[in-house]
C-alpha cells in the first residue's frame, strides 16, 4: 500500500485529496496533517461515505509528522491565505509556516519525494530543500506547470485543437516573470506560429499570466488546476511514468528553482530536457531566475547556501 502525507488541508489540499480518491485505482494510506482538526474529521467522513461508491482500498487518517517516516510522498499545501496580490508579497509569513513544517520534518526519516504547492511556488520549493537537506531530485514544485496547463486551455479554446496535442511550455518562475517558449511551440509537426499571429501569442501570454488572480477575483482562490498538477506528479511518481512536465526543480546553472521542463518517475526528477532557446528567451529565463534569487535572498543570504 502506497502512503501519502497532506500537509495544510486548505483549498488546494482538499481539492488534491478529492483526486487522489477519484482518479487513483491503487490502494493508498492517506495522512493528514492540518491544524483544524474538527474540519479535517468532517472532511474524512464526508469523503469515507463517498468511496463506498468508489474506492474501497483508499484509507484517510488524520495524521502527524511521524506518518511521514515510512511515506512514499508528501504534499506540501500549507501556506498563506491566498490573495489576488503578487505571490511574493507574502513572502516573510509564508517562510514562518515553512519552517514550523520543515522543523518537523527533520525529526522524521522520510526518504520518498516532497511534491510542492505552496506559494510563492519556486521560493518556498527552494526553502523546503534548504530547511530539509533533502536531494534536490526528490524536492518538487508544481510551478509553471499550472501556467502551462491554463495557456494550453485558452490556445485550445482559441483555435480548437484538444489541449494534449498542443506541445507549448511556460517556462521560468511561477508569477510575473514567467514566459511561453514560442519558438518550441506546435501543433503535431507545425509551429503555432501557423496558427496564432505575433499580437494573438501576446495577449495569450498575457492572459496566461493573469489566470491566478481573475480565478481568485472571481471564487476567491485557485484549487482545482493546481490539484490536478499534484495528482498527475503523484501518477507520474507512483507508476513511474517517465512524463515530461515544466515544474520547478533546482537548476544549476542559475543556482535556484525555477521551471524548466524534466522527466517526472519514481525517483522524482530524473532527468532535465534541454530545450532550444532563443537568446531573447534565455534572457527571459535568466531575468525571472534572478527575480526568485532577489526574493530567496531576502529571507536566505547566499552565504547560507
Amino acid at each position: 500500500m502506497k502512503k501519502i502525507v497532506i500537509i495544510g488541508c486548505g483549498n488546494v489540499g482538499l481539492s488534491y485529496l478529492r483526486k487522489l480518491c477519484l482518479d487513483i485505482n491503487v490502494p493508498l494510506d492517506i495522512r493528514l496533517i492540518d491544524l483544524d482538526l474538527d474540519k479535517l474529521e468532517g472532511e474524512i467522513l464526508d469523503l469515507e461515505q463517498f468511496l463506498v461508491y468508489r474506492n474501497s482500498n483508499i484509507d484517510i487518517r488524520i495524521g502527524n509528522y511521524s506518518d511521514c517516516n515510512e511515506a512514499d510522498i508528501v504534499v506540501i499545501t500549507a501556506g498563506v491565505e491566498q490573495s489576488s496580490k503578487d505571490r511574493l508579497s507574502d513572502l516573510d509569513k509564508a517562510n514562518e509556516i515553512i519552517i514550523d513544517i520543515t522543523n518537523n520534518l527533520r525529526e522524521t526519516s522520510f526518504k520518498g519525494i516532497y511534491l510542492v504547492a505552496s506559494n510563492p511556488l519556486d521560493v518556498i520549493t527552494e526553502l523546503i530543500a534548504h530547511y530539509t537537506d533533502h536531494p534536490y531530485n526528490k524536492v518538487i514544485g508544481t510551478g509553471t506547470m499550472l501556467d502551462t496547463a491554463r495557456l494550453k486551455s485558452l490556445i485550445s479554446k482559441k483555435i480548437k485543437v484538444k489541449p494534449n496535442d498542443i506541445n507549448v511550455y511556460v517556462l521560468g518562475e511561477h508569477g510575473n516573470s514567467q514566459f511561453v517558449a514560442w519558438n518550441n511551440a506546435n501543433i503535431g509537426l507545425e509551429n503555432l506560429s501557423c496558427f496564432l499571429s505575433f499580437t494573438e501569442k501576446q495577449e495569450l501570454e498575457s492572459e496566461t499570466r493573469n489566470m491566478g488572480r481573475v480565478i481568485v477575483d472571481h471564487k476567491g482562490y485557485t484549487s482545482e488546476g493546481v490539484g490536478g498538477c499534484l495528482l498527475e506528479l503523484t501518477l507520474c511518481v507512483l507508476n513511474d511514468l517517465k512524463k515530461v512536465y515544466p515544474v520547478s526543480n533546482y537548476n544549476t546553472v542559475y543556482d535556484v528553482y525555477i521551471s524548466t521542463p524534466v522527466v517526472i518517475g519514481k525517483d522524482g526528477v530524473e532527468k532535465v530536457i534541454n530545450i532550444k532557446l532563443t537568446e531573447e528567451e534565455e534572457e527571459k529565463l535568466e531575468q525571472s531566475s534572478l527575480v526568485i534569487s532577489k526574493a530567496l535572498d531576502k529571507i536566505l543570504p547566499k552565504e547560507l547556501y
